[in-house]
């Protein structure tokens, strides 16, 4: 912990050894993380272009969306935090991303103190450590901004602290505290609802702590907290028409139609998919056998921790709740890590595309500390020699749990940053390219595919308008539509597609023999097509 240190009649925190490792560590993921701000690593794409386009215009005051364009359930938080920067330094994407990694060092900060105050200083940098690695799967949730994850998480463990802080009397303000734990609530409702267990959980443990008091003006100021958080979603959910409210699109959005997965394949692809992955144990391209381990281990270190923080509570009854509130907390994030793997593994996405829904179990992070703190107890108390013949080899197998996890988290660590950052980047320059090309000698009105209109709207700062088209050249998902409009109304209009993709040959067959006659350029991958007349098919 921090001891006081006398210097010059003024009294200043020190950092002690584990805390001073845990700052390095921490240091070290957030330059780690800043390079590859920098660089645009992991690439972006129209999703993340998306909220780009709104912060530009929220910076300019034309838009101020609540929901993400074309959607009803997914909040714009990330575009007004990076709305500033963008008025200030103009559309690009580490300015975009900026936000993102300034949430992530809070994210490291908070866990660091909840992990503390819970366990063990040591235990507490371990953790950092663990978090301060990522391959491509963990920095892709961490710095793109797509929405939700990255601002929940330290929402929900400032939750947690507040909860415990009030438990233990060490916070003075106590209604304000409240006060703040339901705006944070409503503000992570609004932005994802995907924390939803996290959220349920926090609130039990905030009703445990100070039941009595939410009986009064704390109460009150709990729930109004909670309304002013929530408020954009509340008013726009008003206006909404039959059918566009949050909860219809979301259930629609999480009940697809067609056959339904079975539960064996649903539970393999959350556990042995999905968990490695969400921990950085695995590439982005999924995980080979020798990876999924811990995705089979996952289950039983919940329950280990469930036990754990059971028995603590249970030999610490009479005392102070202050001493009460670790083994409640701990529980809390194993509930919340079961409910949210729950959630996961009901939803067909979980067998049929676990590679690219893994991102939705990043929150598990979380987590970690409940979770690994089993293993630590057995390594410590196996290692100080103060158990049996049986509790030294569960300790001995529980170091070695550790140590395998910290050193396949590091290596494939390296591994992405060594050599899975190449392909991002000749991608990004291929985008840069197309933008510029198309910023200096037009068109400046084009017809493309989903990922690469709002990415080249955003790249070059709506000098350039894109429609989206779907590989038929029929209309497709125009997440705003002002610029569908706008192209549709262009006498001339480009077409921006893929080289040899779908769309590529339909327009080809289209233009028939005009098509060697309408002016067409290569530029970075793509074919770039003027023709004299427009071609729109679905008209």
């Amino acid at each position: 912990m921090s001891h006081p240190e006398q210097h010059r009649g003024r009294r200043r925190p020190r950092l002690d050894r584990p805390a001073l490792v845990a700052l390095l560590f921490g240091l070290a993921g957030v330059v780690y993380r800043l390079v590859l701000t920098l660089f645009t690593v992991p690439v972006s794409n129209s999703d993340e272009a998306t909220f780009g386009l709104a912060a530009l215009h929220i910076a300019r005051g034309r838009e101020h969306p609540v929901f993400l364009y074309g959607q009803h359930y997914m909040g714009m938080l990330e575009s007004y935090l990076a709305a500033p920067l963008v008025a200030v330094a103009g559309p690009s994407w580490p300015v975009l991303r900026l936000p993102m990694l300034a949430l992530y060092a809070v994210f490291l900060y908070l866990i660091h103190r909840l992990t503390r105050r819970l366990c063990t200083p040591w235990f507490a940098a371990f953790v950092v450590g663990l978090l301060a690695l990522g391959p491509e799967r963990v920095v892709r949730d961490q710095l793109t901004v797509v929405g939700g994850r990255p601002e929940v998480k330290p929402a929900v463990l400032l939750m947690l602290l507040i909860t415990v802080g009030l438990a233990a009397g060490t916070v003075h303000r106590r209604r304000l505290a409240v006060g703040l734990f339901g705006l944070l609530v409503g503000l992570a409702v609004w932005s994802d609802w995907l924390i939803l267990p996290y959220l349920a959980v926090a609130g039990l443990a905030l009703v445990w702590a100070v039941r009595r008091e939410l009986l009064g003006w704390s109460g009150l100021l709990l729930v109004a907290g909670v309304v002013v958080g929530v408020a954009p979603m509340i008013v726009d959910n008003l206006r909404a028409g039959p059918g566009d409210d949050s909860l219809t699109v979301f259930r629609e959005v999480s009940t697809k139609a067609g056959p339904q997965p079975q539960w064996s394949d649903r539970i393999r692809g959350g556990l042995l998919e999905g968990v490695p992955l969400a921990h950085g144990l695995c590439p982005v391209d999924g995980c080979g056998r020798w990876q999924q381990w811990f995705g089979v281990l996952y289950p039983v270190l919940l329950v280990a921790g469930a036990a754990l923080a059971v028995l603590a509570y249970r030999r610490a009854a009479g005392a102070p709740r202050g001493e009460r509130v670790g083994p409640v907390v701990q529980l809390a994030l194993i509930a919340g890590a079961a409910l949210t793997l729950l959630s996961y593994v009901r939803s067909p996405l979980a067998a049929t595309s676990p590679l690219d829904n893994a991102r939705y179990l990043s929150v598990l992070q979380l987590s970690l500390p409940a979770v690994l703190w089993p293993l630590w107890v057995a390594a410590l108390t196996a290692w100080r020699g103060t158990s049996s013949v049986l509790g030294r080899f569960t300790g001995a197998l529980s170091a070695a749990v550790l140590a395998a996890l910290t050193v396949t988290t590091l290596v494939v660590t390296v591994l992405f940053a060594a050599t899975g950052t190449a392909a991002s980047r000749t991608e990004e320059r291929q985008a840069r390219e197309l933008a510029a090309a198309l910023r200096a000698d037009g068109p400046h009105e084009v017809y493309g595919d989903y990922w690469t209109c709002n990415r080249l709207i955003f790249n070059t700062d709506e000098s350039v308008i894109c429609g989206v088209l779907d590989g038929d050249l029929s209309p497709g998902q125009n997440r705003y539509r002002p610029y569908w409009r706008q192209v549709g109304r262009a006498e001339r209009p480009g077409y921006v597609v893929a080289v040899d993709s779908p769309m590529d040959r339909r327009l080809r067959r289209l233009l028939a023999d005009r098509a060697d006659a309408a002016p067409v350029r290569e530029v970075g991958g793509y074919r770039v097509y003027h023709p004299d007349t427009p071609v729109r098919p679905w008209r």
